[in-house]
């Protein structure tokens, strides 16, 4: 079971960021030309809400299961000083939780806001900062500290 959903969990996060940054380009375009804030900009909120959740559930499943998480938790005084091991079993896990909980946030608030240029304002701040967290957060192919290839196979 670890192996598919490790698989799914990799391919969902290419989906989360199209849908996170369709929806920043969104709001900088609307923001900027005082646009209106539609049904289509409503839909969009929705369904990057709904991609969102769906990874972060696929995430805590995954984290329940993992090897690394289950050695790091057993092996903890010595993990912790193990980059990799550290990453997935800490650093990673606060630093998304923590991104989809500000990109939340800024789902509410966004529905709370009286015109649509404060809409599009405060999507913008919110999920800018919350891609910010993603974009330092995943385990990139690039990445000289902590590195996973960019498609993993089932």
């Amino acid at each position: 079971m670890y192996t598919p959903l490790l698989a799914l969990h990799s391919a969902t996060r290419w989906l989360v960021l199209l849908f996170v940054i369709i929806m920043l380009i969104r709001s900088f375009w609307a923001f900027g030309a005082t646009a209106k804030y539609t049904l289509w900009d409503s839909r969009l909120r929705v369904i990057t809400s709904s991609v969102l959740h769906i990874q972060l559930v696929f995430g805590v499943w995954l984290y329940i299961i993992s090897p690394v998480v289950s050695y790091f938790w057993q092996h903890f005084k010595q993990a912790v000083h193990m980059r990799e091991i550290r990453f997935f079993g800490m650093e990673h896990v606060f630093m998304m939780l923590a991104a989809i909980i500000i990109m939340t946030i800024g789902i509410v608030k966004v529905k709370r806001q009286p015109t649509d240029q404060l809409k599009f304002k405060t999507q913008l701040i919110w999920f800018s900062i919350g891609l910010l967290i993603i974009f330092t957060s995943i385990p990139w192919a690039f990445s000289p500290l902590i590195h996973r290839p960019w498609i993993r196979n089932f």
